[in-house]
């Protein structure tokens, strides 16, 4: 109990340091007395897209002022707003029609394609190293499919979702999300369906790594449906409430090995999870931030209703920060943090340091279960390449490629908490991890990272992403 206590006071200092409330600048100087107010907010080059969903990205309404020494600071933040939407290659911003003190401003978009059918190849592994290495990069633990997005469906910026893939894990999936239902644009519903089948399962861990138990037959079973509300007040600020029902079996062999996989050695589940979240997100960009802040805090629960196999209540915070010390030089602190209790869970159940995002740069080839954890990350970039070049036999508004390197320093640290630790040598302990690489960062949200990173353990290696690190 004096652990976790003592956990959750670290989880709430570091909030506190990341969190600084910030003060406002009021002065007046001679300087603010130029202004303009804006008349007109329009919006050119939308095809497809409702004018009201964008003005809706909009903090700036006809009737504001704006004082000319923060004209294009103020023009450039409204342009990055359209482009966190993801709905637009580019948007340029321009001041027109002067009376006077009064102007329209004009946004002009270019829309992206937003109809995609795609092959899916998916490493069925943690980590590219893992299945590069460890599992000696066989296909038999490849995914490979088919999947169909069609975003902006109705030009409210809704998306729709479906895909069928074999393989290691054969799958169907399907979902539909419409951010807003409402004339004031703020609630909005999604629903999502999922079915999954494998013929391995990680069913145990040994020394912080994953155990498989594999057959010809399929051993596992996962069916998801999932109800989400969502609420969004304004720019930066939004809430989701989600339901979800969840079932899983497995073959009586698995239950066998491990009875603690599903628990008192169970061979199917069932349970509702209730989540609640909320994001803040004021960065310049939603996808490759350099300047701002992310947040991201959950309450959930599994278990009720009767629906109760699984049965635990969690509190969980990631927190991003991001600075420019200098041109072209960047600084970035984050933590990922996770408080579950209940401590007596099945192995299912039991997923803490090394699955998804929560990871120290450096251990990829390890996993830490726990029921609580807390990982700090900081990353220090600097660019070094800012260009764009054109693709040959591409329509021209979709031929010019942004192309983005920044080589960085980075360290992380972290603490995985189990009340079972087994032969776990990297549980209940602090861990330590540090290297340096490269960011490639291009349009349509895509990032290539190359690390080298070095732990605690005298290990070393180079590792490869496709997703940015915090």
């Amino acid at each position: 109990m004096l652990r976790r206590c003592c956990f959750l006071l670290v989880i709430l200092c570091l909030l506190g340091i990341v969190l600084p409330v910030a003060a406002q600048n009021t002065s007046d100087t001679p300087d603010n007395q130029g202004y303009l107010i804006v008349k007109n907010v329009i919006i050119t080059g939308n095809k497809k897209t409702r004018t009201t969903i964008i003005l809706r990205e909009l903090s700036t309404v006809p009737g504001d002022t704006i004082y000319l020494k923060d004209l294009a600071e103020t023009l450039e933040e409204r342009r990055k707003q359209l482009l966190n939407t993801s709905l637009f290659l580019n948007v340029t911003a321009n001041v027109k029609n002067w009376d006077g003190d009064h102007a329209d401003l004009v946004f002009d978009v270019w829309e992206r394609w937003y109809t995609f059918a795609f092959p899916i190849f998916k490493l069925a592994d943690r980590n590219f190293n893992q299945w590069w290495v460890e599992k000696n990069h066989s296909l038999d633990r490849v995914n490979v499919g088919v999947k169909g997005s069609q975003g902006n469906l109705t030009g409210r910026n809704d998306e729709l979702n479906a895909g069928i893939q074999v393989g290691y894990t054969q799958r169907i999936s399907f979902s539909y999300s419409v951010p807003y239902i409402d004339k004031r644009y703020r609630h909005g519903l999604g629903i999502s369906f999922a079915y999954s089948r494998n013929r391995e399962v990680n069913d145990s861990t040994d020394f912080n790594k994953q155990l498989f138990f594999r057959q010809d037959g399929f051993v596992r079973q996962i069916y998801n449906v999932g109800l989400t509300y969502s609420y969004r007040p304004g720019i930066n600020t939004r809430h989701k409430v989600i339901l979800a029902y969840n079932y899983e079996k497995v073959v009586d062999s698995v239950a066998i090995l491990n009875p603690d996989y599903l628990g008192d050695g169970r061979t199917r589940v069932n349970y509702l999870d209730l989540v609640y979240r909320m994001e803040y997100v004021k960065a310049d960009s939603w996808q490759y931030p350099l300047k701002g802040l992310r947040v991201m805090g959950e309450i959930g629960k599994r278990g009720f209703a009767g629906l109760n196999d699984i049965n635990d209540f969690r509190i969980r915070l990631n927190v991003a920060k991001y600075w420019q010390l200098a041109a072209k030089t960047y600084l970035a602190a984050g933590l990922r943090s996770m408080a579950k209790f209940g401590a007596d869970q099945p192995y299912i159940n039991r997923q803490a340091m090394g699955y998804g995002d929560d990871y120290l740069r450096g251990l990829e080839y390890f996993v830490v279960d726990g029921t609580s954890f807390a990982i700090v990350k900081t990353s220090l970039r600097q660019e070094v390449l800012s260009t764009r070049f054109r693709l040959p036999v591409v329509p021209k508004k979709f031929s010019s490629v942004p192309l983005r390197i920044f080589v960085k320093a980075y360290g992380d640290s972290g603490y995985s908490y189990s009340k079972f630790p087994g032969n776990g040598e990297l549980n209940n302990r602090m861990l330590y991890s540090g290297g340096f690489g490269l960011d490639i960062v291009s349009f349509y949200d895509t990032c290539l990272r190359i690390e080298y990173s070095f732990n605690q353990l005298g290990q070393k290696g180079l590792f490869l992403h496709t997703s940015i690190d915090m």
